[in-house]
């Protein structure tokens, strides 16, 4: 049995600054005993953006892949925060940045939310979450 689908790693970039007119922080269940859930960059009309794993590279998928994402891990939509940007730009250069490198994931410190708030905050926003548990607070 093949493991759950998570995303591909992105070669070439989709979007365009201009996509980042839509963004929200898309929040799912956890896996497991995970009870704090699961954060998701949510850009443009059908893009989703994530990191999925210790020490990999990010994840991206397109609408149709979110949901087999959904399906295969078992995972629910809890809700979507949609984040205003000032500088879509800045969004758009970080998020290239990050989907470059492996990501460290620490758990609570460095995970999953943190990933969305640096694209975020990248784009001019003060938004996300204070105790980065997705599933217990707004990412406002």
């Amino acid at each position: 049995m093949s493991a759950p689908y998570e995303g591909d790693e992105m070669i070439l970039c989709p979007l365009d600054y201009t996509d980042f007119k839509h963004t929200c922080a898309v929040i799912v269940s956890g896996d497991g005993p995970n009870f704090c859930g699961h954060a998701l960059l949510h850009v443009g009309d059908a893009w989703y953006f994530h990191v999925a794993g210790r020490n990999s590279l990010p994840k991206f998928m397109h609408e149709s892949g979110y949901q087999r994402y959904l399906k295969e891990t078992g995972k629910r939509e809890i809700r979507r925060w949609i984040v205003k940007l000032s500088n879509p730009r800045g969004a758009h250069e970080k998020l290239h940045d990050l989907m470059e490198k492996q990501w460290l994931w620490l758990v609570l410190p460095n995970n999953c939310t943190s990933f969305v708030e640096e694209v975020v905050q990248a784009g001019g926003s003060k938004a996300g979450m204070y105790f980065n548990c997705p599933s217990a607070e707004p990412f406002a």
